[in-house]
């Protein structure tokens, strides 16, 4: 968890280990969950075919026109066999846990729209430059170059590379759903909110929101030590001196608020009003730093 040194006032009286409310955009400019849509900003057609690509609803590979996968696709088996193999007597040991392995598999991802795209959602990837792994080579220290010239990228082959390797995130999704709306003629969002996912309260609401601006706590010539983690709040009470917020965090503080950090630098680091980046680092030789005990200067 990083830190923080903030400056308040001497009789600053904020509970410690919550979020300073002052960065909690206030519940009455929540929105209404849209209905319809169950929050999702959908339209019916778009909500089932998202629903379809994650196995959530039924689907069949037949659908798109792809083949089954069974117990016997090279890459199927090969994922039943590293899973086996590092499943710690989890999967059973052996053949038959492996092929019970891959019928599991099969029936999971066979499930699914994402393992078996049509040859159009396929095409809609490669369109908005998704797909690298096929239209691209990856030169170390240099980065991705295209392939010239462009290759046809088989959806037969992007369906395998699915379940061998990352696979399909979110931003996939989207362009793939997306594509399907626009050649069925079918809306995406949601008529009642529009894709918001929710509607307002009262009129303006929304636009009330996206002005809402947080506020910082007051400033004052106490020392106090802050995460900034979540939106941020303070993790000790608020001390007159730097030393005297070093000692704290000496004596009570943990680890991630620097308790290991020589008192020297502990006490530099709060006079300079310092923060840290992450909790920890690791060092060859050294062990875990704390974030704190870096930003002081006294990793090695």
């Amino acid at each position: 968890m990083s830190r923080e040194v903030r400056r308040v006032p001497l009789d600053f009286d904020f509970p410690i280990g919550e979020t300073w409310s002052g960065y909690l955009r206030p519940d009455s400019l929540d929105e209404e969950p849209c209905g319809p849509c169950g929050g999702t900003g959908y339209s019916v057609f778009a909500r089932r075919q998202h629903d379809r690509w994650y196995g959530y609803v039924p689907f069949d590979p037949a659908e798109t026109g792809s083949g089954r996968l069974t117990p016997e696709t090279p890459q199927v088996r090969a994922f039943a066999e590293r899973n086996v193999a590092q499943g710690n007597g989890y999967y059973g040991v052996g053949e038959a846990a492996i092929v019970r392995e891959a019928v599991r598999l099969c029936r999971l991802w066979n499930g699914m729209w994402s393992h078996h795209p049509h040859q159009d959602d396929v095409d809609a990837l490669v369109a908005e430059g998704r797909l690298m792994d096929f239209t691209h080579t990856w030169v170390q220290g240099d980065g991705w170059h295209p392939i010239v010239p462009p290759p046809s990228v088989a959806a037969e082959r992007v369906n395998l590379w699915s379940i061998g390797g990352f696979g399909h995130d979110a931003i996939n999704q989207s362009i793939v759903l997306r594509a399907l709306c626009e050649r069925e003629s079918q809306p995406l969002r949601c008529g009642r909110c529009e894709g918001h996912a929710s509607t307002e309260r009262y009129p303006g609401q929304r636009a009330e929101a996206e002005v809402w601006e947080g506020t910082d706590p007051p400033p004052g010539e106490g020392y106090q030590l802050w995460q900034t983690v979540s939106e941020g709040g303070p993790v000790s009470p608020v001390f007159a001196t730097p030393e005297e917020l070093a000692d704290w965090i000496i004596v009570s503080g943990s680890r991630n608020d620097g308790s290991g950090t020589p008192r020297d630098a502990l006490v530099r680091w709060v006079a300079e009003e310092g923060h840290s980046f992450g909790s920890f680092a690791i060092f060859p030789g050294v062990g875990i730093v704390s974030g704190v005990e870096l930003a002081a200067g006294e990793a090695s």
